[in-house]
């Protein structure tokens, strides 16, 4: 093995080309900042000044106006209704709870839930909720954020 074979065989030479390497990497990463900052970040899908995104949280209170609120909490990202009578169908009510789970504006970062009573011999009795209804309102939610996020790029 010739001199020249053994230096890049030692474990110091490795090392010390890959800190070499890694600072230059580095070197190169903090010179492509600068600048202003574009717009579309004002908007950026991570906007979370209230604990969780702010389009879904909006997007999530809009939706469920159409009920009373039971429990609002912006930092933990969660919403629950009161239980809501639709006054051309009074003998069911609706019960929705809403999660935001990420600071991002995913589809992945909202769970909705949806409890359904109907009147039965004087009292509420739970009943199923379809699954379509919780995927239409996480639909919903979901549109309107997208929606919110483009308007406020766009201004």
């Amino acid at each position: 093995m010739s001199a020249h074979q053994s230096i890049f065989r030692r474990p110091s030479f490795t090392a010390t080309a890959r800190t070499v390497l890694a600072g230059a990497a580095f070197a190169a990463l903090t010179a492509c900042g600068g600048g202003d900052r574009p717009k579309a970040d004002l908007a950026a899908s991570q906007v979370s000044t209230i604990g969780v995104n702010s389009y879904l949280w909006r997007a999530s209170l809009e939706t469920v106006s159409f009920a009373p609120l039971l429990q609002a909490d912006s930092a933990g990202g969660v919403i629950v209704t009161d239980w809501y009578s639709n006054p051309s169908n009074p003998g069911e009510r609706v019960k929705i709870t809403v999660v935001i789970l990420d600071q991002d504006l995913r589809a992945d970062a909202l769970r909705v839930a949806a409890s359904r009573q109907v009147a039965q011999g004087g009292g509420w009795v739970d009943a199923p909720v379809q699954a379509a209804t919780v995927q239409k309102l996480e639909d919903i939610i979901l549109t309107k954020a997208r929606d919110l996020r483009r308007k406020a790029v766009a201004s």
